[in-house]
This record gives C-alpha cells, sequence and structure tokens, in this order.
C-alpha cells in the first residue's frame, strides 16, 4: 500500500504527519510519499522525511502512485476530479457543515475518509482529531486573551498594593473549554464555566473552575456528548444569565458549537456593550458564526473598547505538536484499515471504519452522515 501526504494549502501550517509518526507507518509495511516541503511550515525538512524512508516527491506523482492520498485539508475539487476512483482520500471534509461536498465525491465515486467524524467512542478516543485540535484551541485561546488584556490574570500583591486576578467566563465545557479553564486557572485567573450539559459540572468543578447553570436544559444521550438545540424559553433564561455573568467578566472564551449547525449566540451586541473597556472576547467558534452576535471570522474587532477576536484556526498557529497529536490520531485510525503485510483492509462491519467513511462506491456509507443528510434523487 502507498501512502500519499500532500502539502496543505498556504494558510496551513500543520502537516498530516511528522517524520516520526511517518516512521511508525513504514513500520507497518507502508510506502510512504510526501509532496516536496510538506513540512516546512511545520519546522520538518525534506531531508528529515528522507532520512526515515520517506520518499519526497511532486504533488502530481502523490494523486497518479497513491493509494491513499492524505491531507489536513482536503484536495480542491480540479484535483479531486483527476482521482481515479479505484483511490482513497482521507481528509477533514467537514461534511455536516458543508453538505455540497458529499454530491460531488458521489458523482466521482470515490472512497472518502473523513477524520472529522470518526464516532466518539471509548475505542475510538485515540483516533480523536476533533479532541486534539480543540486541545490546542483551548490554550492557545487563553493565551492570546492573556495577551490582549490590559490587565493582570493572576493576583498580585504588590508594594503598591493588591492587584485582582482576571475573571475569566468561558462558554462551553467541551475539550476546548476544559483546556481553557485549566490553562486559565494555572494562569491565576477566577473562571466562570458554562454549559448546557449538566454532566460536566463535576469536570469543571475539578478543574477549579465554578459551573454557571441554567434550569431546564434539554440533553440527548444520543448525541454522542455534543450539544443540541434548546427551547426558546430556555434560550431566554440563558441569556440572561450569561449577560449577568458576561458583563463582570475581563475575559470570555467561547467555544460552544452544535455539529452540523450554526454555532449558538451567546453573546449579543447588548451583551458586549455591557462590558467594561479593555475586556476581550476569544470566540472559536467563529467559522461556524460564533457564540458572539458581533464575531467575524479572521478579523479582531474593537467596539467600545472590548477586543472580539475572531479566530478558529488555533491548531494551524502551533504547528509541531498540533501535527504530531493530529498524526497519532491518523495512525490510530490507519492500523484498522491496513492489515500485518501493509495491504488495504477495509473491513466496513468495524463500526469506527463504517463510522469514518464519508463515500463508498457512489454512497454514503457513515450513518451519522445519512442522519443529517438526504441525498437528492
Amino acid at each position: 500500500m502507498i501512502f500519499g501526504i500532500i502539502k496543505e494549502p498556504e494558510y496551513e501550517k500543520r502537516v498530516l504527519l511528522l517524520p516520526e509518526d511517518a516512521a511508525t507507518l513504514i513500520k507497518l509495511k507502508a510506502d510512504v510519499r510526501i509532496e516536496r516541503d510538506a513540512g516546512q511550515k511545520a519546522f520538518q525538512s525534506n531531508e528529515a522525511y528522507e532520512a526515515i524512508g520517506v520518499k519526497v516527491v511532486e504533488r502530481d506523482e502523490i494523486f497518479k502512485t497513491c493509494d491513499i492520498i492524505a491531507s489536513i485539508n482536503p484536495p480542491n475539487d480540479q484535483e479531486l476530479a483527476k482521482v481515479p476512483s479505484d483511490k482513497i482520500v482521507l481528509s477533514v471534509f467537514n461534511p455536516l457543515a458543508d453538505k455540497s461536498c458529499i454530491d460531488n465525491l458521489n458523482k466521482k465515486g470515490l472512497t472518502t475518509f473523513s477524520l472529522d467524524i470518526i464516532p466518539r467512542t471509548t475505542r475510538a478516543q485515540s483516533m480523536d482529531i476533533l479532541s486534539s485540535m480543540a486541545t490546542v484551541a483551548g490554550y492557545k485561546a487563553v493565551l492570546d486573551a492573556a495577551r490582549l488584556l490590559p490587565t493582570f490574570f493572576p493576583m498580585f500583591m504588590t508594594a503598591a498594593g493588591t492587584i485582582k486576578p482576571a475573571k475569566v467566563l468561558i462558554l462551553g465545557a467541551g475539550v476546548a473549554g476544559l483546556q481553557a479553564l485549566a490553562t486559565a486557572r494555572k494562569l491565576g485567573a477566577q473562571v466562570e464555566v458554562f454549559d448546557v450539559r449538566s454532566a460536566v459540572r463535576e469536570e469543571v468543578k475539578s478543574l477549579g473552575g465554578k459551573f454557571v447553570e441554567v434550569e431546564g436544559a434539554a440533553e440527548d444521550q444520543a448525541a454522542g456528548g455534543y450539544a443540541i438545540e434548546q427551547s426558546e424559553d430556555f434560550k431566554r433564561k440563558q441569556q440572561e444569565a450569561i449577560h449577568n455573568h458576561a458583563s463582570k467578566s475581563n475575559v470570555i472564551i467561547c467555544t460552544a458549537q452544535i455539529p452540523g449547525k450554526k454555532a449558538p449566540v451567546l453573546i449579543t451586541k447588548e451583551t458586549v456593550a455591557a462590558m467594561n473597556p479593555g475586556s476581550v472576547i476569544i470566540d472559536i467558534a467563529a467559522s461556524t458564526g460564533g457564540n458572539c452576535e458581533l464575531t467575524e471570522n479572521d478579523k479582531i474587532i474593537d467596539f467600545n473598547g472590548v477586543c472580539i477576536v475572531g479566530k478558529s484556526t488555533y491548531p494551524s498557529s502551533m504547528p509541531i505538536d498540533a501535527s504530531r497529536m493530529f498524526g497519532k490520531n491518523v495512525l490510530n485510525f490507519l492500523k484498522l484499515i491496513i492489515d500485518k503485510e501493509g495491504n488495504l483492509n477495509l473491513n466496513f462491519e468495524d463500526e469506527i471504519v463504517k463510522g469514518t467513511c464519508l463515500t463508498h462506491k457512489g454512497e454514503i456509507v457513515s450513518d451519522r452522515v445519512k442522519s443529517f443528510y438526504e441525498p437528492k434523487n
């Protein structure tokens, strides 16, 4: 089996596999090839890959010779159109948000695996790229907030008097929110965390945060740990509670998202107006609309002295460890589809393989994607 890694788009600094992970794949008897300079922005030279047995080639050769074509960001439509139907494309297609991509992939008859839809089960935890990248995002978001905040995070006892600790509000207690909580606490801030899922209360408390609870939240065990849509009555009570806490906060970290839907607006324009000048909002849900009404993706906005950062690309800003974590997840998944002789073995009886497979022979395979999308006849 020949495994090919293509270079990411100009804006992306990560690479799918670091040399250390490519070496592990070679030990699994795979022939590994990488596009020239694919690892450069993650500080990985062509020579580092060649030293462990990876062949450094041009992009066209990857598409012509490799059985699996892999990347973090999917190849563009023009390139996908040239991929033979017997090849496999492994990437992050984001099908729950971009349903049009499924039609295109099915028309081409490609076998595709989308790493962002790996089932959230205990067995699949070691392959969960969303959790890995959320860890990076939560950590970097707090560091960004500390850099932008015109006050200290920790409390200081100084000769000039006592400096009060910063008050941080985190919206969403998923992986990103919990990592943000842990980082903010290490920096000495007082932290409150809001989430509609009561099950995360103890995790928040164990990390030193105060859980902000609004009664009446709907929860669904079938949602796989994700938040779900809420009633209008709950949204009204939620808005009031968040407004009261947000207006007293120095920093707000927004992480709340619902798969396949626009991010819920939790911070209104009126709430931002009630915040003190110098406060900072970091919205890592920006790519799906943002939790703040004023968020604009990939932009920093000043609203009455409140700094609003819309940024969903934090993992790319930490390319070495983000690539390392992503690569470990990819390797653990590849072990399910590569046999002991290094050959491809697509076992669709395996729930993880089936759940991660987006398209195969012109059909949607993942049951989760099917539930979000009905193909047009």
